[in-house]
C-alpha cells in the first residue's frame, strides 16, 4: 500500500484547516490509518516534505519503524528537518535531483530568563531524541550528528547515501523534484482560522485580519516555488 508524506507535516488536530485552505500537508492519523489497513502488507512511502513539526514526524517514524511488515521509503523530491526523521524508518531510495537536510529543532516561548534557559535545555534534549533516529540509520556517533544539525546540513541524494542516510539511489523512476518552502503556518494564523470557522458569527469580523496574511503567505510560497527567495 502508498502512503504520501507530501507538504507540510503537522500535528492531528491542525490538519483540517490546512485542507480547509487546500494546502497539501500530512498528519500522524493520515498515516496510521493506512497502516492499520495495510494489515502487514507492504508500504510503499513517498516522501517530498520541507518538514514541519518535530512532535508529528516522530510519531509517524515510529508508526512506520514498529510496522510488522516490510517498509520501502522514497524520497521523490525534499525529505527536510522532521521529513528526513521518517526517512529514516526503513529501507530506502531517493531520486538523484532530491535534497536531504537536517538541523536543530526549533521553538518559540515568551518568558523570563528562567524560561528561556528551560527551552534551550529543552531543545537540546529535542535534539538528542531526534538525532537518535539519525544514529540508527547511519551508525554514526551522536556528537558528530549534533554537529552536523547545529550547522544546518544539506545532503545530496549521492551524499545522502554516502552518509548512510539513504540506502541507494532510485534508477528509472522518472521522478521529477517539486521544489517547495516550509508551509507552516504562523500560529496567530491558525488560532484566527480555527475560531473563525468555529464562530460565524465572528468571521465577517476576522476576515479583514486573516486573509491579508493569507495573501502575503501564499505569495511567498508561491515565489519560493518559483526559486526566488524570501528573507
Amino acid at each position: 500500500m502508498d502512503i504520501n508524506v507530501k507538504g507540510t507535516i503537522v500535528p492531528n488536530d491542525d490538519k483540517w484547516i490546512y485542507d480547509y485552505l487546500k494546502y497539501e500537508a500530512v498528519c500522524p492519523k493520515d498515516v496510521t490509518n493506512i497502516i492499520s489497513e495495510a494489515n502487514g502488507q507492504p508500504l510503499d512511502i513517498y516522501i517530498n516534505s520541507p518538514g514541519g513539526d518535530i512532535g508529528a514526524g516522530s510519531e509517524i517514524y515510529a508508526a512506520l519503524e514498529s510496522y510488522r511488515g516490510e517498509v520501502n521509503i522514497h524520497v521523490v523530491g525534499y525529505a527536510c528537518s522532521s521529513a528526513s526523521v521518517i526517512a529514516c524508518a526503513g529501507h530506502s531510495d531517493m531520486v538523484r535531483t532530491g535534497l536531504f537536510m537536517y538541523h536543530n529543532v526549533s521553538g518559540g516561548v515568551r518568558g523570563d530568563y528562567h524560561v528561556m534557559d528551560k527551552s534551550s535545555r529543552i531543545l537540546r534534549t529535542a535534539n538528542e531524541a531526534i538525532a537518535a533516529a539519525y544514529v540508527a540509520k547511519t551508525g554514526k556517533h551522536m556528537d558528530e550528528l549534533l554537529k552536523e544539525m547545529d550547522a544546518e546540513t544539506w545532503l545530496t541524494a549521492e551524499e545522502a547515501v554516502n552518509m548512510g542516510f539513504i540506502d541507494s539511489i532510485a534508477e528509472n523512476k522518472n521522478l521529477k523534484l517539486a521544489a517547495s518552502a516550509s508551509g507552516m503556518l504562523p500560529q496567530k494564523v491558525l488560532d484566527q482560522i480555527r475560531n473563525t470557522v468555529k464562530n460565524p458569527q465572528s468571521k465577517s469580523a476576522q476576515a479583514d485580519i486573516i486573509m491579508p496574511e493569507l495573501e502575503t503567505l501564499k505569495a511567498k510560497l508561491n515565489y519560493l516555488k518559483l526559486g526566488g527567495k524570501t528573507k
